[in-house]
């Protein structure tokens, strides 16, 4: 797994759900902007905390949270496009970044297994 890129992606879609939890805010949905604010940013947090584990068992539990947090972004993020909340355009592409993300996470968790 390559950390580097698994914590620049992480930290860009961070981003990108602080301003979609802003938007929702804007429009008094703030519920779900909270839900999805917490769950999307946990995950970088996460994956950035793994960087620092005190073994592999740690870096690997620190990984599964972030890859369950990712996955709870995913149904806020599918609750949002599919309630209108957000538009499909805005949907896809946060759903996209959020796959990528699942993708990386459940890779390097299954490499970790095979160790």
């Amino acid at each position: 797994m390559n950390r580097s890129k698994l914590v620049d992606r992480s930290f860009a879609f961070a981003l990108r759900i602080i301003k979609l939890s802003e938007h929702l805010e804007s429009q008094r949905k703030y519920v779900l902007a909270r839900q999805v604010l917490r769950s999307g940013t946990s995950v970088g947090a996460n994956i950035t905390e793994a960087q620092q584990a005190e073994s592999r068992k740690d870096f690997a539990h620190k990984l599964g949270i972030a890859n369950k947090e990712a996955f709870e972004t995913e149904y806020w993020l599918k609750l949002l496009r599919d309630s209108g909340y957000i538009t499909n355009a805005q949907g896809e592409s946060l759903l996209k970044d959020c796959n990528v993300i699942q993708g990386m996470l459940v890779s390097a968790l299954r490499t970790l297994k095979k160790k």
